[in-house]
């Protein structure tokens, strides 16, 4: 009977062995799926890091800036676009004010004016042949708000009671 007992104490300590090396082996084929998707994402993420355009088709967005739904609403129909995109991120308000004054340059947009307070938000108007736009910067110590108005150019009155 004493011969039993080291038998299965040794079978035991066998099976527990297979068992922790499955389980090792397990972890690490997992570990090494984890990490290929990781840099994946980083990938992903290096390509999401250009500017975009939204619902303004002529107004570039800096990739840190993320559109605010609730916040936001566009009118468009056939030949006529015009609203309010809002949009928050982490970016600083003197790199977003250079970011707008060199991209819509290049959209072929026209500064107006540029009203810049250190206490106050940050409002840059800009005009095109038949639109206006007005970009509205505020920042605080966690996010700055943006905010981007697009209408439309207004040639002449229209007849009417005022005139």
């Amino acid at each position: 009977m004493t011969s039993v007992r080291p038998r299965r104490t040794v079978l035991l300590c066998i099976g527990m062995m297979t068992v922790l090396l499955f389980i090792v082996s397990g972890c690490s084929a997992l570990k090494t799926q984890k990490n290929s998707s990781t840099s994946e994402v980083v990938v992903k993420k290096d390509k999401g890091d250009a500017p975009l355009y939204y619902d303004f088709g002529d107004i570039l967005i800096p990739s840190e800036l993320k559109v605010d739904k609730k916040s936001s609403y566009i009118v468009q129909s056939p030949g006529f676009l015009t609203g309010i995109l809002a949009l928050k991120g982490n970016v600083e308000r003197n790199s977003l004010i250079a970011f707008f004054e060199n991209n819509m340059a290049k959209d072929n947009w026209r500064e107006i004016t540029l009203f810049k307070s250190p206490r106050t938000s940050t409002i840059m108007l800009f005009q095109k042949e038949n639109r206006w736009c007005v970009i509205n910067i505020n920042e605080n110590s966690y996010n700055t708000y943006v905010e981007i108005g697009v209408a439309p150019a207004i040639n002449e009155p229209e007849p009417g009671l005022l005139k």
